[in-house]
């Protein structure tokens, strides 16, 4: 029988920008406090161990004294610029959502500043997280905490389809396009755009979940990456 679901994640990547441990600390401060509003699954942190008994003892407050802290530490350095970071939510039932990563203030090329929420994969987390006003509020707080290029929330099965670059910006149920990118074109129905702030434009691609695994969803990604890609928005940022 084949495979009717779908796994997602939701990113978003930046260029090179060498920020201090005081200003990533303030962003990461920024982005679990607004991600907190999202979803009461994201109202409780603890640092990522090598076991899930050691992990629960490290609950921790993400406040940006809290991030500086953690920066001091080697373990959180990227060589002499740059920071990186994980954390877990502590639900113990065998899903992923409850995991955060990102990497900023570096310099490197090969591996852009992101910040990447693993999305849950069985219930009940689907049913509390993977919802178009949920997911639009989650990119909200990574756009305006982190003010990244582009992002969005990905479906696995669309990629794997697709084999789209390794890079982004990528085809998502939610997409992402900072004002450095250009303005977003005309698209077909469903589709839906919205401005975050003064920072770019949010593209809705289904008002329900996106499926990677149905044809109608993958002809209307593939519909809309043909028109961004056309209007510019897919190019290599320099």
């Amino acid at each position: 029988m084949p495979r009717t679901m779908d796994d997602y994640y939701t990113a978003v990547y930046w260029g090179c920008r060498v920020e201090s441990a005081e200003e990533c600390a303030r962003r990461a401060e920024t982005f679990f406090r607004l991600l907190s509003r999202c979803a009461p699954d994201y109202s409780c942190w603890f640092e990522q161990a090598d076991s899930r008994k050691k992990a629960l003892q490290l609950r921790f407050e993400p406040t940006a004294e809290m991030f500086v802290r953690f920066f001091k530490r080697r373990g959180y350095r990227l060589g002499k610029i740059g920071f990186t970071f994980g954390a877990w939510t502590g639900h113990e039932e065998d899903e992923r959502g409850g995991v955060v990563s990102f990497i900023c203030g570096d310099d490197a090329m090969a591996a852009p500043n992101n910040c990447i929420l693993y999305l849950p994969k069985e219930e009940p987390g689907t049913e509390r997280v993977l919802t178009t006003s949920v997911l639009r509020e989650v990119i909200r707080a990574m756009v305006l905490a982190w003010e990244p290029d582009d992002g969005g929330v990905f479906s696995d099965a669309y990629q794997e389809l697709r084999n789209e670059p390794v890079g982004p910006p990528r085809t998502g149920w939610l997409m992402y396009f900072s004002r450095r990118r250009g303005e977003v074109p005309p698209l077909p129905e469903p589709v839906r755009t919205e401005p975050v702030e003064d920072k770019g434009t949010l593209v809705i691609l289904t008002p329900e979940r996106f499926n990677g695994h149905d044809p109608a969803h993958v002809a209307l990604a593939d519909q809309v990456r043909g028109l961004l890609d056309r209007a510019g928005l897919l190019k290599e940022l320099g």
